[in-house]
């Protein structure tokens, strides 16, 4: 596919489908005609180097003794794009697979974007285009249930027979961006409310403590202590009179 549409950006593909006009044998060209066809050879000469540089030197051994673009292009379609009966084959697996197809927990819109239209391409180049309506509602239809209120929103709103499936995407991002940035400020939120409860139960547990000391702490009799002064009972020597 990306080679189909380099080839038609630089004007080759023409050369790809008709190949280089034939000329018959015996026939006399004009000076004008002579110089298209080698204008074309030249042209078809460019579009075999840019084959020749993006294959595989695997694949290249293999089709070096092709004489035109067209030849080496009807080479590797027959080789790797398969013949009807392998596309049927292929459309019937990659049908299967876009039918049970679900976005996956955790998974991103951009992601699962990606993984539903390389199916939906697959299909195309086998034959089958699902086209963007199809693509739309399958996507819609299988979001995970986090993206139930937006899915609803864009199907009461949105016409989804014009809906392009990048507008989308689009809808469904920004939304994801707010759930995630919403889910941040939550997570913010608790972890500073837990941290200021953690100090409260961590001070109030230490007063507790200092009190539960002070009530089991035995009171102090005076009575039985000896002054270092004069030797009586009753008092400390700081507080002795003699």
């Amino acid at each position: 596919m990306l080679m189909e549409n380099f080839l038609r950006s630089k004007e080759y593909w023409g050369l790809v489908e008709n190949g280089v006009p034939a000329v018959a044998e015996g026939v006399v060209l004009t000076d004008v005609q002579r110089k298209h066809i080698e204008d074309q050879q030249l042209k078809d000469l460019k579009a075999k180097n840019y084959l020749f540089q993006a294959l595989d030197r695997f694949i290249l051994e293999t089709i070096l003794n092709k004489k035109t673009t067209k030849d080496i292009w009807d080479s590797m379609k027959q080789k790797f794009q398969g013949t009807t009966r392998v596309k049927r084959g292929n459309l019937q697996a990659l049908r299967k697979e876009f039918e049970i197809l679900h976005m996956k927990l955790g998974e991103t819109v951009n992601e699962y974007f990606s993984r539903t239209l390389a199916i939906a391409n697959k299909m195309k180049v086998n034959g089958e285009d699902k086209g963007n309506t199809v693509v739309v509602e399958k996507i819609l239809r299988s979001m995970t249930s986090k993206f139930d209120y937006v899915v609803c929103s864009i199907e009461e709103s949105k016409d989804l027979d014009t809906l392009t499936i990048y507008e989308l995407q689009s809808s469904l991002f920004v939304h994801e961006q707010r759930m995630t940035s919403h889910v941040l400020e939550e997570e913010q939120a608790l972890k500073v409310t837990h941290g200021n409860h953690s100090g409260s139960r961590g001070r109030g547990r230490g007063n507790y403590r200092g009190k539960e000391r002070g009530r089991n702490r035995k009171s102090f009799d005076k009575a039985t202590m000896e002054c270092y002064n004069c030797h009586k009972l009753g008092h400390f020597a700081w507080e002795c009179p003699h």
